[in-house]
């Protein structure tokens, strides 16, 4: 994989992703943006959630000139929902270099539409809303350089092919266009060859989880309740090994230090460690010194540590591949692992897309409450009692222990004997920056619909996961979760 600082990108964008949590690009990122930045046009066929935003997005906004008026760069989506996700994610990325994007669609109020375009770079926009436009004469098209149909095939589904012809026609001569599509079929590839020119192909496929040694679940929960989801678990699966993943520098950080702050033994390893630092961390992991290593996804590809034995997805990755890469790091050597990822509500449907692109179904897991984890504690407390009487020669002690039970009941010697082995660790309040949460609408689209043509797609309903609520059942023997209750403090 490439890291976005070695494409030749400027400092605006470098800091845009670097804001967003982008180090690494995905695949579709690696391929595309190198030809979109040499000027050629680019056939891409790519699934929802693996970057392609980025991908056509970075080479549109670096070409932008701030000294010309207009709309200089265009991206074609079959649904206002993927214009305004589109468009909100440009914004974010142009937003260093004061390139602004603007979502056109139908059903909303074509006045303040025509007034919003006088001071947007690039427009985002379905099919017949811009349609509308041209016709009125009410956007100006002669300043576009870069034209991009996203998700060809679905725009073809649903009727406007067409549209998409004529819109093409009206668009400058020389211009560059990116042409993005899950399938190719022949109306498709048609386009392509009367309507671009010689473009370069880029595919790109997902891969399939093919370990079965791994476990899968997900925690559906607020941000502001993650941290304390986390250390739950923590105490009652005590992992041996463990990787907390989270999605920026600052991130991984934040969280490291909110571990140690709670008892844990945790470092991070992210890409603006020295070479030294990193390796130092690393071995202190795979010896053992500590015992939770919170890592971005660039630090931690290529770990090799077969002990692994919990990875957890603080963050939920922004496409599969990641994904596939990140709880690849435990389940290693024939062993079994466990991943667990923390999803908000937003990021269901990138949940959903992780599903169906690694033909893999994650079960839903319930967060223990508090007094659950310290049960976790008190039954790992146990376990280390129960191994040291096994296991050394206690003979020289059982003098003392005999002298004690003379003056005190056996029950309470055990109890404040398992009462010092356990960590009784208290919710100490720890403050972590907040991150954007990942959002991308629905991969699967309606087959077979058509839309009228000036309302620009009305939208699909959301394929929602599975509800089902699940007993908290996995991580060994220690404090088995009965209730679910993700608010509960347990104070």
């Amino acid at each position: 994989m490439t890291k976005f600082n070695s494409l030749g990108l400027s400092d605006p964008i470098l800091k845009a992703l670097d804001h967003m949590g982008f180090e690494e690009t995905t695949p579709i990122q690696e391929q595309t943006i190198p030809l979109g930045m040499e000027g050629h046009d680019v056939i891409g066929q790519a699934q929802t959630g693996t970057g392609k935003t980025a991908a056509f997005g970075i080479p549109m906004i670096e070409k932008v000139d701030k000294q010309v008026r207009g709309v200089q760069g265009l991206v074609i989506a079959p649904t206002r929902e993927l214009a305004i996700q589109v468009a909100e994610e440009l914004n974010r990325l142009g937003k260093n270099a004061g390139v602004r994007s603007l979502p056109v669609y139908g059903g909303s109020n074509m006045e303040r539409q025509i007034r919003a375009l006088k001071n947007n770079e690039i427009v985002v926009a379905t099919p017949g809303r811009l349609l509308d436009h041209i016709r009125r004469k009410t956007i100006k098209l002669e300043q576009v350089h870069t034209s991009v149909l996203d998700e060809a095939d679905e725009m073809l589904n649903m009727g406007f092919i067409e549209d998409i012809r004529d819109i093409l026609k009206a668009l400058p001569t020389e211009r560059q266009t990116l042409l993005f599509s899950a399938t190719m079929p022949k109306e498709i590839r048609d386009i392509a060859t009367t309507l671009m020119n010689t473009p370069k192909e880029v595919k790109t496929k997902s891969k399939e989880m093919t370990v079965s040694n791994i476990d899968q679940y997900y925690v559906e929960i607020a941000e502001k309740h993650k941290f304390d989801a986390l250390t739950r678990l923590l105490d009652i699966h005590a992992p041996d090994l463990a990787i907390v993943f989270g999605r920026t520098k600052r991130r991984v950080d934040e969280v490291a230090d909110a571990l140690q702050v709670r008892g844990f033994r945790a470092e991070g390893i992210h890409g603006d460690l020295t070479q030294g630092k990193r390796m130092s961390v690393l071995k202190k992991f795979k010896e053992g010194r500590i015992e939770i290593l919170v890592a971005t996804d660039v630090a931690a590809r290529g770990l090799d540590i077969s002990d692994v034995t919990h990875v957890y997805n603080f963050d939920i990755p922004q496409d599969p591949e990641s994904y596939v890469h990140r709880i690849g790091r435990t389940g290693r050597a024939g062993r079994k692992g466990e991943s667990i990822s923390f999803v908000t509500p937003r990021e269901k449907d990138q949940l959903n897309l992780i599903e169906k692109l690694t033909k893999k179904k994650i079960e839903k897991l319930r967060v223990p409450s508090y007094k659950e984890a310290q049960k976790g504690q008190q039954d790992i407390a146990v376990t280390k009692l129960i191994e040291k009487m096994n296991a050394d020669d206690i003979n020289d002690y059982k003098q003392s222990a005999s002298d004690l039970m003379d003056q005190y009941e056996a029950q309470d010697l055990v109890a404040a004997a398992l009462k010092m082995l356990t960590k009784e660790r208290q919710e100490t309040p720890v403050r972590l920056s907040s991150v954007q949460p990942i959002s991308t609408r629905n991969a699967k689209g309606a087959k077979g619909g058509r839309h009228k043509r000036g309302g620009g797609g009305q939208g699909r309903t959301s394929q929602r996961g599975n509800s089902n609520k699940r007993p908290y059942n996995k991580g060994g023997n220690k404090g088995r979760s009965k209730n679910f209750n993700q608010n509960n403090k347990g104070k």
